[in-house]
């Protein structure tokens, strides 16, 4: 499986998702800085990590998604290359147009840092094929602007077309507002595109996929890619 990992100043998770790539799939990443204009041809996936892009400066994404790279992102990914972004990747990837809606500042106006649960909403795509249905994970976030936003148009459709991916929830798999960390709207913790070829999610499920690490519930979405691309 042909990855990239697309570097950003103030990235810091590009590392970690290099490294559950090329322990899963067997072949390492190629790391692509955003000031490079074409991505190597052949991809299966792009991945846009997580950290802090430009310090977050302006607003979170917003920089980075005007980087000379993100143009052959967006090219690729509408082309239907595999495109996964996670945390401040999300944030690009909806400040960039291939995603809907924002990432906002928390409800609590505080960065948080631990361990939620997810409900796996769909395991019929490339991300999650892996997982059950209503599964329960639990996977790290780390981010002071992970509220999820849109108009309700926006969040109508997205529900209607099975375009949620995951969601916040308690331990027995219930979605409530105790159970959000950030304020996002319906408990949104990632959503699809329309062809559900591009995902971005908050939680960092590279962040949970080694024994060493507390737990591996973020291997099953690696081991799903791996499986569709080869």
């Amino acid at each position: 499986m042909k990855s990239a990992v697309i570097v950003f100043p103030g990235s810091n998770c590009d590392r970690d998702i290099a490294v559950t790539l090329e322990k899963v799939t067997g072949q390492a990443p190629a790391m692509v800085w955003h000031r490079d204009s074409t991505l190597p041809e052949g991809l299966g996936l792009i991945a846009v990590p997580g950290g802090f892009s430009y310090g977050d400066y302006l607003r979170s994404g917003a920089m980075a998604a005007n980087s000379p790279i993100i143009a052959d992102v967006k090219k690729k990914a509408e082309a239907g290359v595999l495109t996964l972004g996670i945390c401040n990747g999300f944030q690009v990837l909806t400040e960039c147009g291939l995603l809907p809606g924002a990432l906002i500042r928390n409800r609590d106006l505080k960065f948080v840092c631990r361990d939620v649960n997810l409900s796996v909403e769909r395991t019929d795509t490339a991300f999650t094929g892996k997982y059950t249905g209503g599964q329960v994970i639990r996977i790290p976030v780390a981010h002071h602007d992970g509220n999820y936003f849109a108009d309700n148009e926006t969040l109508d459709r997205l529900e209607s077309n099975g375009h949620v991916a995951f969601r916040y929830c308690n331990d027995n798999g219930k979605v409530a507002d105790e159970a959000n960390p950030n304020g996002s709207a319906r408990n949104i913790a990632g959503v699809f595109n329309e062809t559900r070829t591009v995902l971005g999610l908050m939680p960092h499920p590279e962040r949970l996929a080694d024994e060493r690490l507390g737990g591996q519930d973020g291997v099953p979405m690696f081991e799903s890619l791996l499986e569709q691309l080869s």
